[in-house]
């Protein structure tokens, strides 16, 4: 047990510059909101809905995060911060990490998927602070999503989305190779990222986005591409 801990919170010391030990990383919240989580759960999944509730209850006063008992959450899960919500069916691979003020909010079921309200995250996901992911869609494997970005539809494996609503942005969809190192708050373009000027980052983003688009249409032109020179 005590082995299990020490590699949680060595993993969270890998992905967070803050920490000075993993005693430190004890009073992080999002750390207790996965615990409570943990006990809410085995509740929830033994049908005892209503102590599962309190224990939700207690811990979202506590932390200030909320995780439906009915969420799904794999190994070594970090929130970063807190002010977070899961919802009920929402599911959350290994070595996910979200940022604060993200939801993984639900949509009405009418799309043929039965029961499934909220978002899927395959193993290593980052999700940026302030982004919704909403409805039952599947965040791939290493895909990362922007801050402030609003994803209502599935997220190919690798890919990185900015935007309302999301879109790909530097990969272009498809499978694309695990990054050589952790990239806080999933943002893409820049090596250093500040978020305070987030959004100046996403106009990047969506200008670099935009011109790529130009090229390839003025490719398919050849006249337009005499008129420019």
């Amino acid at each position: 047990m005590f082995g299990r801990l020490a590699a949680y919170l060595d993993s969270i010391r890998a992905r967070d510059p803050a920490p000075h030990s993993r005693l430190e990383i004890l009073t992080y919240p999002g750390v207790w909101a996965l615990g409570w989580h943990r006990v809410a759960h085995a509740l929830y999944r033994r049908r005892l809905f209503l102590l599962a509730r309190l224990v939700n209850h207690v811990s979202r006063a506590w932390t200030a995060i909320d995780i439906h008992p009915g969420a799904t959450i794999g190994r070594n899960f970090f929130i970063d911060h807190g002010f977070v919500v899961i919802g009920e069916t929402a599911e959350i691979g290994d070595d996910v990490t979200i940022y604060q003020c993200v939801t993984l909010g639900g949509t009405s079921p009418d799309n043929g998927v039965a029961g499934k309200r909220h978002p899927t995250l395959a193993d290593g996901v980052i999700i940026g602070s302030g982004a919704q992911v909403l409805g039952p869609i599947l965040v791939g494997p290493r895909a990362r999503v922007g801050a402030n970005a609003v994803v209502t539809r599935d997220v190919p494996a690798g890919a990185v989305m900015v935007g309302i609503p999301a879109r790909p942005t530097m990969v272009e969809g498809g499978v694309a190779e695990a990054p050589s190192r952790f990239v806080p708050y999933g943002t893409p373009c820049s090596d250093m990222f500040d978020p305070a000027t987030q959004r100046l980052e996403i106009m990047r983003c969506e200008l670099e986005s935009m011109r790529k688009r130009l090229d390839a249409l003025l490719e398919e032109h050849p006249a337009a591409e005499r008129d420019r020179a």
